[in-house]
């Protein structure tokens, strides 16, 4: 099984991204995922996590109203658009997917595999 980010970038305050997530070697349809960061200095953190339902759509409040995530089970991907984008928003995001049936959280613990990372860099 594997997660693959891409998408990171340089971009300038108040400007957009996405990043991409995809998985091979198994599917994730009826499995939680979500999205981390770990800024610099920083532990990593929740951003985002989204269920097998379409309301069943989390955030953190740092990223609420900002943030999109999405998925597409047919793709086997995972997507987050990030709008007015901050210089606090810096920081390594990181893909991940619960490997069990039918599980979402917000920590870490929730989840089993992970992508390698890609870089957001925010300047001012």
């Amino acid at each position: 099984v594997q997660l693959q980010a891409c998408g990171g970038g340089l971009v300038q305050a108040g400007g957009s991204l996405r990043l991409s997530c995809a998985a091979s070697g198994r599917t994730f349809s009826n499995h939680g995922m979500g999205w981390f960061r770990q800024g610099p200095g920083k532990e990593r953190e929740f951003v985002s996590a989204i269920g097998w339902l379409d309301d069943m759509l989390y955030y953190a409040d740092s990223v609420k109203g900002r943030f999109t995530i999405s998925r597409d089970n047919a793709k086997n991907t995972l997507w987050l658009q990030m709008n007015s984008l901050k210089p606090e928003d810096t920081a390594v995001y990181y893909c991940a997917a619960a490997g069990n049936l039918y599980r979402l959280g917000v920590e870490e613990a929730s989840y089993d595999y992970w992508g390698q990372g890609t870089e957001l860099t925010v300047s001012s």
